[in-house]
């Protein structure tokens, strides 16, 4: 289980790409975080040390790239447990009219948005409303 706090965290994520980029063996979780990080050139330099305590506000227009790739792993995870239920074979329809990745991004907004709501209303996600955006995706 990874650390909740942030900048262990992201240590770890740039630990792990170091590990990566050296040809070190990795394990499971490892490979799924260096898979991500190599899918996102444009977040490489964020992972240097200097700016492992950077802040990202929405207000500031600036993804943060640790959000968005944990996003990415989160998402991973539901699609290999199948959790919420529907989640995977959803998603296999969708890459019809997708790539992969990009279906990810689309999905991602999404996991998001049902997270930032359940957060403000200090409950569970609400998995019905989370598959009901989800379904929103083969109108687009």
């Amino acid at each position: 289980m990874l650390s909740s706090d942030r900048t262990t965290l992201r240590q770890f994520y740039s630990q792990t790409w170091s590990k990566a980029q050296q040809g070190q063996t990795l394990n499971a979780l490892e490979t799924q975080i260096a898979q991500v990080i190599s899918e996102h050139p444009e977040y490489h330099a964020w992972l240097s040390e200097r700016h492992l305590d950077t802040d990202f506000a929405p207000e500031w227009g600036q993804t943060n790239p640790f959000l968005h790739m944990g996003l990415h792993l989160g998402l991973r995870e539901q699609l290999a447990t199948d959790r919420p239920a529907g989640i995977h074979a959803l998603y296999q329809q969708l890459l019809v009219h997708y790539a992969p990745h990009a279906l990810e991004h689309q999905m991602m907004e999404c996991l998001a948005e049902s997270l930032w709501q359940a957060q403000r209303n200090q409950q569970s996600p609400d998995e019905a409303a989370y598959l009901a955006c989800l379904e929103q995706l083969r109108k687009l």
